[in-house]
C-alpha cells in the first residue's frame, strides 16, 4: 500500500535548508499510507483519487501538516489549528523539531488515517457563503454608487468576491478601506481576483 516517493518531492526536500530533516520525517509517516505524493503550490502534497488530503508546508517559526478537511476531523488530543479566521476547511499540526514529529509518530498516522477516510466518504466542509462575510461600508456606498463597479463585482467567482471583501474589511481606518478599494477597482473591473 505504501506509494513511491516522487522525484518532484526529493528535489524539493534538496532544496530545504530549515525544514528538511522535519519534511523527511513526515514523509516516512506518510509515504506508507498510500496516498499519492507530488509538490503542488510549491509544496509536498497527498492525494487520494486526484483530491488532494494532505500537504507539508514551512514557515519561519514552524513547519506544518495540513489537512485539506481537517475541519471535519475528530481531532481528539486538541492539536490541530485553523491557520486564521478565515480558513475555512485547512487544518494544520505544527512541529519545531524531529523529535517532536518522533512523539507524535503514531497519533500522526492516525490522523492522516482518519484525513483519508474523509476523502474516501465523500464529506464535504460546509462553506461560509460569499453573502456570509461583512462589506465594508465604504465598499457598500462604492457599489450603491456605481452601477458597472457592482455588475462586474457581481460577475466575479465567490472566491474572488471573499478575496476582495476580506482585504477591504480588514483595513482597521476608513481611509486605508477607501484607498484599497481606489486601487482594486479596476482589477474588479478586468474581471479579475485580488492576485491576479
Amino acid at each position: 500500500m505504501d506509494c513511491k516517493p516522487h522525484p518532484s518531492v526529493d528535489a524539493f526536500l534538496e532544496e530545504q535548508d530549515r525544514w528538511r530533516p522535519e519534511f523527511e520525517a513526515l514523509r516516512e509517516i506518510i509515504l506508507p499510507s498510500g496516498l499519492d505524493e507530488d509538490v503542488k503550490w510549491g509544496k509536498p502534497t497527498y492525494s487520494l483519487d486526484g483530491q488532494n488530503v494532505v500537504l507539508m508546508h514551512g514557515f519561519k517559526d514552524y513547519a506544518a501538516l495540513l489537512f485539506m478537511k481537517g475541519a471535519l476531523m475528530k481531532d481528539e488530543e486538541k492539536v490541530l489549528i485553523q491557520q486564521t479566521e478565515n480558513v475555512q476547511s485547512a487544518r494544520q499540526i505544527r512541529f519545531t523539531s524531529v523529535d517532536e514529529i518522533r512523539r507524535m509518530d503514531n497519533m500522526l498516522k492516525a490522523y492522516v488515517d482518519e484525513a483519508i477516510q474523509i476523502e474516501k466518504s465523500g464529506a464535504k466542509v460546509v462553506k461560509k457563503t460569499t453573502a456570509d462575510f461583512a462589506v465594508a461600508e465604504e465598499f457598500q456606498a462604492r457599489l450603491d454608487g456605481d452601477a458597472a463597479l457592482k455588475a462586474a463585482f457581481e460577475k466575479l467567482t465567490p472566491g474572488r468576491q471573499r478575496g476582495y471583501l476580506l482585504f477591504f474589511s480588514g483595513a482597521k481606518q476608513a481611509k486605508t478601506r477607501e484607498a484599497r478599494i481606489d486601487k482594486c477597482a479596476p482589477q474588479i473591473m478586468a474581471g479579475k481576483g485580488l492576485d491576479d
